[in-house]
């Protein structure tokens, strides 16, 4: 009898060691990462409770948040910000005091742990995956179930016990099917279904994306879309691991090898969802309709195609929502109606969770080939891994050649914790998953795109349709 349990489902359930009263179970862990903000919360309280890691070769460390992108080689000395250099310096003595792998600033493999779990191959099909961030979700692309966790009490629970309490989500099938029109990228599909369904649009659910579209994506396509589930308001997001996955996986350091490796995958094989099994929500996007997207707002659903213009609020019939808009276009400084294209920028970013990896830098020198940037901006690489990748290829050159800084791995300017953000009024087009007010700095003002838009936007110093001056 065919199982009509969907992925999610099966991985659930797999893990699942008690149901408590109150309809919460508690799940075994198989793998957990740790990044500095906030874990060291985590490590005080095992510390104060006499508590040691359950399983600590199971957790991995990862300096990549607070980590600047530049001036490695002087170690923490060389971080000028003190308070900055504490946090940096904390990961790295508490992992040390509790017997947890950890990848340092000048660990060979260093990067930003939603790109190094996949590409080590620590992030397999049927593993439960946690990990204080709340792009944890990226992993769910190899058909794993990643699950954002806090980074105090339930952090200090997965340490300690191996486990961590969750509540069943209801499950969300979002098909999207066609071929991609030209420039189109996952990015742009994902804040295209965003744009649509809002940043709360899949609260509560576990988000599985699937449908011929889906399945043409590479791997690191998909990452990208699994990667902003959160910002549609899901705290999961997955898709059925196929031979793309497999073929991914197949060498990876952490992947299983000989024997291991066939046991591993009959039993990957077994976790696809059906095309009928039952969700408790389905929705469908036709990908033949979208274009390249870019944001205007301080939302990611605050979205519109490059073609489009900046929405006027006074046409809003919801109360709520013109309110938000008004807002938004106050803090971006934007004028209802202005064409997008017309938009100038200041500043680009290239790299963050979302578009980092190496189809992502090749995308975004594919367009900065032989051209000069406009404006300034920074580059900087997922992984020390995909850094050595991209500089084997010359990459590094073609963007230095157009006058980006080419910088280490690790979250940069996506987040700015590291001190890496823009000045006051500036305006940046970005590879970020989010725009909201502050995200770059105070009073800095974020669009975000796929890496191709933002190479070029920094061509033009501009917003620009990518597909107007490709080769």
């Amino acid at each position: 009898m065919a199982d009509k349990r969907s992925l999610y489902q099966k991985v659930w359930d797999e893990h699942v060691i008690v149901t408590s009263p109150q309809g919460e179970d508690l799940l075994y862990v198989d793998f957990n990462l740790i990044n500095e903000g906030g874990s060291f919360l985590a490590f005080d309280q095992m510390r104060m409770e006499g508590r040691k890691p359950y399983r600590p070769a199971q957790h991995l460390a990862i300096t990549d948040h607070y980590l600047p992108t530049a001036n490695r080689a002087a170690g923490p000395a060389g971080i000028g910000n003190l308070e900055i250099r504490k946090v940096v310096e904390m990961l790295a003595s508490n992992t040390a005091d509790f017997g947890v792998p950890h990848m340092n600033m000048h660990h060979t493999q260093q990067g930003i742990a939603h790109v190094v779990a996949p590409e080590l191959g620590y992030a397999q099909p049927g593993m439960l995956i946690t990990c204080n961030d709340s792009h944890t979700a990226t992993n769910g692309a190899l058909g794993a179930l990643a699950i954002p966790i806090g980074a105090s009490m339930q952090l200090r629970h997965v340490l300690a016990t191996q486990t961590v309490w969750l509540k069943r989500a209801r499950t969300m099938r979002i098909s999207v099917t066609g071929t991609l029109p030209e420039a189109v990228t996952s990015k742009d599909v994902i804040l295209g279904i965003i744009a649509q369904i809002g940043i709360g649009g899949a609260t509560g659910y576990a988000v599985e994306y699937a449908g011929s579209t889906v399945r043409a994506m590479s791997m690191e396509a998909r990452l990208t879309m699994c990667n902003m589930s959160i910002e549609a308001g899901a705290r999961i997001g997955m898709i059925s691991p196929d031979d793309t996955v497999y073929q991914y996986l197949n060498g990876r350091v952490n992947a299983p090898k000989g024997a291991d490796w066939d046991r591993a995958l009959a039993y990957w094989r077994t976790l696809p969802t059906q095309d009928d099994t039952p969700f408790d929500r389905e929705l469908s996007f036709d990908a033949t309709k979208l274009a390249p997207m870019v944001s205007w707002g301080t939302s990611p659903e605050d979205c519109s195609p490059i073609d489009g213009a900046v929405p006027d609020p006074a046409l809003i019939t919801d109360a709520d929502r013109r309110r938000h808009v008004d807002r938004a276009l106050e803090y971006m400084q934007l004028t209802p109606r202005t064409r997008l294209a017309d938009i100038a920028i200041d500043r680009v970013f290239i790299g963050s969770c979302t578009n980092s990896r190496i189809e992502d830098l090749r995308s975004a020198a594919k367009v900065l080939r032989g051209r000069k940037a406009a404006v300034p901006g920074m580059v900087s690489p997922g992984s020390t891994t995909v850094k050595r990748q991209a500089e084997a290829e010359g990459l590094d050159a073609i963007f230095r050649a157009a006058g980006l800084d080419w910088r280490d791995a690790g979250c940069s300017m996506c987040n700015g914790s590291n001190g890496e953000i823009l000045s006051p009024g500036e305006r940046a087009a970005s590879t970020t998953n989010r725009n909201f007010e502050g995200r770059q700095g105070r009073g800095a003002m974020t669009h975000i795109m796929s890496p191709a838009m933002v190479a070029a936007a920094a061509v033009t110093g501009k917003l620009t349709d990518v597909r107007r001056i490709t080769d």
